[in-house]
């Protein structure tokens, strides 16, 4: 029965590049939004387990709990696959968090995850709908800046590990452009979601 349950529900997969506006175009669905970057976040404060394992890979680097962010910077320009190697341990725990989610939420038609690696995860095949966000390169360089832990170098090491742009697009379901302003968003949205409900 539980099962029945979850293929009625649509799970809406945003992607997109790096400061393309994922979260904000996200949150105007009026959804749950499943945040794939906080939660990353939240295990790196609170997870003590994924603390010693990535203590054991990298102790120069890893030295105290909870693990700063530019630790991990640090880790990540070192070497090209030592990336692999933290979302190696990440990733099953984001997934575990993903499911509790979907098990909260479970009465709700439309759920949204926000995930960057999305279309790279083989296992999420079919799985989603997946919107893609496109935005004007000067107003992603702009929205970066904003950021408190901006690095170009930290964001040019995680392009590497996506797909290349073009590819993540083809791949969608559907293209949304994004202009960073919150009333222009929520109409397009708004078409977007009684397209999909349509279609269903």
């Amino acid at each position: 029965m539980a099962e029945d349950v979850y293929k009625l529900m649509i799970k809406i997969g945003i992607v997109g590049d790096i400061g393309c506006g994922k979260s904000f175009v996200s949150k105007q669905f009026g959804y749950p939004v499943f945040n794939a970057d906080k939660e990353v976040l939240k295990i790196y404060k609170k997870n003590k387990t994924c603390y010693i394992k990535l203590k054991k890979l990298f102790p120069k680097n890893i030295k105290s709990f909870p693990i700063k962010k530019n630790h991990l910077f640090k880790v990540v320009l070192q070497k090209s696959t030592n990336l692999k190697k933290i979302e190696k341990i990440i990733h099953p725990l984001v997934q575990k968090k993903m499911k509790k989610f979907i098990s909260k939420h479970k009465k709700r038609k439309i759920l949204i995850f926000d995930i960057p690696l999305l279309l790279e995860n083989k296992k999420y095949k079919n799985e989603f709908l997946v919107v893609y966000i496109e935005a004007n390169r000067k107003e992603i360089e702009k929205e970066l800046k904003k950021r408190k832990n901006y690095n170009p170098l930290i964001i040019k090491r995680l392009k590497k590990a996506q797909l290349p742009l073009e590819i993540k697009k083809k791949k969608s379901d559907f293209v949304l452009k994004n202009n960073f302003k919150s009333s222009y968003i929520k109409s397009k949205v708004k078409t977007l979601i009684k397209k999909i409900l349509k279609n269903e």
